[in-house]
């Protein structure tokens, strides 16, 4: 038999955590037809993998693609890491269900949560649902490089059913509210919906000021909402969680910990949630693991969502940078690149931002550190690396130095100030914990704060090749099976025959990651941080090769996911 796609010669990672062992892949159609000896003779097309690895495509649970699938086929940056599959509607934040005219207000909601601008989310969408399940309709519609699939949000149906009023912290939703929004998530998850996600975190929300709607939400409310799906019996939820108290002072891990443990147990259903090393809180993500263990012994199903690298905002000269607020770089913001690069060389505009930011405090640019696009993304740092530390060395002003290496770079420098997941011991301890998920990527969110995509090249290359810290077979599973598991993908995130033919050919030694850059590619050519890869020489997206050396091949094979499939 003479197959349509042959890999041949490689190392196969194939997703179980099994032992990697050299294997032929052949492919038909969209599904993976054998893995061993395979016979290459007549194949329509042979990928020579020799000295790489090949893994089942990776899925990402934690995307805010929502907005960028309508206009953006490929989905970047997650498709230059080696994704084929991603997760959508994360923290309680999707477009559906909408009333007629609502669109503003879920999209400046989008905005003021996720950093997606509203201005691109009303150009690029077409708006053309009401329900869940049209929105999913919609998004069938669209052409697709990868595959998506997505949770319904608490915030869009609350406002549904609500209205305004539910964004006021002291609001309840009223039995017949509660039984509506109960008939809606299981209406959706019947839809394809792949279960319901909400937030209460205190970073989030709406423009005014006041919290997203479901913040404040007590216990029985919530379990109210969730009767009609624990009937239903399927889908998974997923959660943005408050451990802390609303002035910063106290935590509230416990408290937290018994509402998500209790809905799970209740509901019979699986919960996913944020969970990151955060230096203020201590060391709260180790009780977080301790209670999530204990809780899954007394039947709760709990999973905390963590990230294999610190989590930081980026500034850009091309976008935000870190002397916005001088009176001399005012005039520069309304430059592009070259124009704002051009100022900084100018020998008076450049004596005046200097000066204008030496009386700048010393402390916050100790905890930033710049990246060089020579070196590449680095994301480890001693305290050597800051700003202020290099300033110091070179005998210059934090402001001074970092003008300096903007310079240098031709503007292409780009510091990054991490503020979760600082400590890599912390980030260590998460990752073997035996109750985390990987996840947190945030693809298409915070698209000029924060680039996040990339984060299954860096934990092959950090975590796997270059610590040792975890083992190739069981990092490729913690990013494939394990995530299309928790989520319900089925027949993807393994290389096994009669599973879809999501694969990506790695050469690992090769894995890099270039510094990440702003490009304006959004509708209306608002900005946004992308990041690509080296390393990754072929994706395949149901068996129809898709990007090529990070380029896309022209194929769009991507399909909307539905837990009804």
């Amino acid at each position: 038999m003479a197959h349509d796609l042959v890999i041949r010669g490689g190392t196969v990672v194939d997703g179980t955590g099994a032992p990697a062992r050299r294997a032929d892949v052949a492919i038909d159609g969209d599904r993976i037809t054998e893995v061993g000896d395979v016979d290459a003779g007549g194949a329509g097309r042979v990928i020579d993998a020799e000295g790489r690895i090949v893994t089942p495509g990776f899925v990402d649970l934690h995307s805010h693609l929502d907005a960028q699938i309508g206009w953006d086929p490929l989905m970047s940056s997650s498709c230059w890491h080696g994704v084929t599959s991603v997760v959508m509607g994360n923290c309680g934040m999707t477009f559906a269900p909408i009333r007629p005219g609502q669109a503003e207000v879920l999209a400046h909601a989008m905005e003021s949560v996720e950093d997606i601008p509203a201005s691109a989310i009303l150009e690029g969408l077409a708006w053309d649902w009401e329900s869940y399940g049209e929105y999913l309709d919609s998004m069938d519609r669209v052409p697709k490089g990868i595959n998506a699939g997505g949770y319904v949000g608490d915030v869009a149906l609350r406002l549904y059913v609500a209205g305004d009023a539910s964004c006021e912290e002291d609001f309840a939703l009223d039995a017949e509210q509660r039984a509506e929004i109960g008939r809606l998530i299981r209406g959706a998850v019947e839809d394809g919906a792949f279960g319901y996600s909400m937030s209460r975190s205190l970073t989030h929300h709406v423009p005014d000021g006041r919290s997203v709607p479901g913040t404040w939400s007590g216990y029985e409310e919530v379990e109210d909402l969730l009767g009609p799906l624990a009937e239903l019996g399927r889908g998974v939820l997923e959660a943005a969680p408050r451990y802390n108290e609303r002035d910063g002072s106290s935590w509230r891990v416990d408290e937290e910990m018994a509402f998500l443990a209790g809905l799970s147990k209740r509901s019979g259903l699986p919960f996913s949630f944020n969970l990151m090393q955060m230096r203020s809180m201590g060391d709260h993500y180790r009780r977080v693991l301790e209670l999530a263990e204990e809780a899954n012994r007394d039947g709760a199903q709990l999973r905390p969502q963590t990230t294999p690298r610190a989590i930081g905002i980026l500034f850009s000269l091309a976008a935000n940078t870190l002397i916005d607020d001088l009176p001399s770089f005012q005039p520069l913001k309304a430059l592009d690149l070259a124009g704002r690069l051009a100022a900084i060389r100018d020998p008076e505009v450049r004596a005046r931002l200097e000066a204008e930011g030496a009386d700048k405090p010393v402390g916050p640019f100790e905890a930033m550190f710049l990246m060089r696009p020579a070196d590449g993304a680095r994301y480890e740092y001693g305290p050597g690396d800051s700003i202020a530390a290099q300033a110091a060395t070179a005998g210059r002003t934090p402001v001074a130095h970092y003008l300096a290496v903007l310079d240098e770079t031709d503007g292409g420098a780009v510091a990054n100030w991490p503020v979760l997941n600082q400590d890599f011991d912390a980030i260590e301890e998460l990752l073997r914990s035996p109750v985390t998920i990987m996840g947190l990527a945030d693809a298409g969110a915070h698209a000029t704060q924060i680039m996040d995509a990339s984060q299954p090249t860096f934990f092959l290359s950090h975590w796997v090749r270059d610590r040792g810290t975890l083992t190739l077979e069981d990092a490729v599973r913690r990013l494939s099976s394990d995530t299309a598991r928790f989520i319900g993908y089925r027949d993807r995130g393994e290389l096994r025959p009669g599973a879809y033919a999501d694969v990506n050919v790695i050469d690992l030694d090769a894995l890099w990651l270039p510094v990440p850059e702003i490009v304006h590619d959004f509708p209306g050519g608002a900005p946004r941080f992308v990041q690509r890869a080296e390393g990754i020489d072929h994706t395949i997206v149901n068996g129809q090769p898709f990007l090529k050396g990070g380029q896309h091949t022209g194929a769009l094979a991507g399909r909307l996911l539905r837990s009804t499939d």
